[in-house]
């Protein structure tokens, strides 16, 4: 069972961060992705850290990280264990929606708990026929008098068998609209999934709403605003998933330089090959590359420039794409130790994987960023993806 730091750690810096992941969450990691899950109490000594509500202001209970120090946040706990990552991210998009759009007495209910992690949330917006085009959405809501009535099925939900609350996009008359449902609510079934490739302790779940009934005011923003926000959400959740695929590359080189520093072939350590040499190269540029990319793509975001969006799609793709190739790497680097079970860096592999495909997969995202190359052309498009304006 892990155990809280025995010494006074820094709570907003990336030494904090490290030293609490590497304590509480890095050795676990692997016992976690072998039971499919992470025990509540991991959850409950992460929250003292005020992690869960890192993106919050302090005047509802959050840390009120920026989000260059959250990117940071969510690297190491990604380096540690992309599935306790996973956990905060949907939460995380969850809470900034709530505090964005829900209406008064909404985030009054919902976001002390949540800041705190005695709540938890989960966003349900993927359907089986509804993953990357979130426009096809085909769960209904229909207007009853001052209630909604929400039917369909939301799969591969992060969170979902254990969220306490659920942000859900259905289709109501007016369009997609997004709904803050207690996961407890009358007509809400959860199915635990199993067996996925990676990210296997985010503990995620096919949800099921048959007849369940919400109140208006259960609604954030207004009636068909949803598509609105869930692109909002989906933009936190890929700055989350590229600064903890980062993460990921900062766990493979480490594991790396750590093993081939040990491991001896033909009378030499395997440092001393050269193309051993050569692989380690390519990871310290690529992590390179892509922390800088999540960075930046922060800082656009603390200066509430749109330019962030697209240099959250670059940062996203880059970094997903890098974790991949480098996390195959590291297995070949550690041969058959690192095809065996329970290897830290097969998990990696089976993680960048996922990385590739959630909040929009690699195809969506060339298709995004080449579509904006030929809107703005070559020079404009450089000058917009490093905060500059067009001309």
């Amino acid at each position: 069972m892990p155990s809280s730091p025995t010494a006074e750690i820094p709570a907003f810096d990336r030494a904090g961060f490290r030293a609490v992941v590497d304590q509480l969450v890095a050795p676990y990691a692997d016992e976690f992705d072998r039971t499919q899950e992470i025990p509540a109490a991991t959850l409950r000594e992460v929250a003292k850290y005020g992690w869960w509500g890192a993106a919050l202001p302090a005047s509802v209970g959050g840390a009120g990280m920026d989000m260059v120090t959250l990117g940071e946040l969510h690297e190491e706990v990604g380096r540690g264990c992309s599935s306790l990552r996973s956990l905060l991210t949907v939460h995380t998009m969850v809470t900034a929606m709530v505090h964005r759009w829900g209406r008064p007495e909404l985030a009054r209910r919902w976001l002390p708990e949540m800041a705190s992690g005695a709540a938890l949330g989960a966003f349900c917006l993927t359907e089986p026929e509804a993953g990357s085009d979130a426009g096809s959405v085909t769960m209904t809501a229909v207007r009853r008098g001052d209630d909604y009535i929400l039917d369909g099925v939301k799969v591969w939900i992060t969170g979902g068998q254990s969220a306490d609350v659920l942000l859900v996009i259905a289709r109501a008359e007016r369009g997609l609209t997004a709904f803050l449902v207690e996961a407890d609510r009358e007509g809400v079934e959860r199915i635990p999934i199993d067996g996925i490739l990676g990210t296997r302790a985010s503990m995620l779940a096919e949800i099921r709403f048959r007849g369940c009934r919400v109140p208006a005011q259960a609604v954030l923003g207004r009636e068909g605003a949803g598509l609105m926000l869930a692109t909002t959400a989906l933009d936190l959740g890929r700055y989350s998933v590229a600064a903890g695929c980062v993460g990921i590359l900062q766990a493979c080189l480490e594991a790396c330089v750590t093993h081939t520093s040990r491991r001896r072939q033909g009378g030499r350590l395997l440092r001393e090959h050269q193309l051993v040499r050569r692989m380690v190269t390519d990871m310290v540029a690529q992590l390179s590359a892509a922390r800088l990319l999540v960075r930046h793509s922060g800082e656009l975001k603390d200066r509430g420039d749109p330019a962030t969006v697209m240099a959250t799609f670059v940062a996203k793709y880059v970094a997903s794409t890098s974790a991949m190739r480098v996390a195959t790497d590291a297995v070949q680097l550690h041969g058959a130790s690192g095809c065996g079970p329970g290897s830290p860096v097969g998990r990696y592999l089976r993680d960048a994987k996922v990385m590739e495909i959630i909040e929009g997969s690699s195809e969506i995202q060339q298709l995004t960023i080449a579509d904006d190359a030929y809107r703005l052309g070559g020079e404009r498009l450089a000058a917009a993806a490093f905060g500059g304006r067009p001309s």
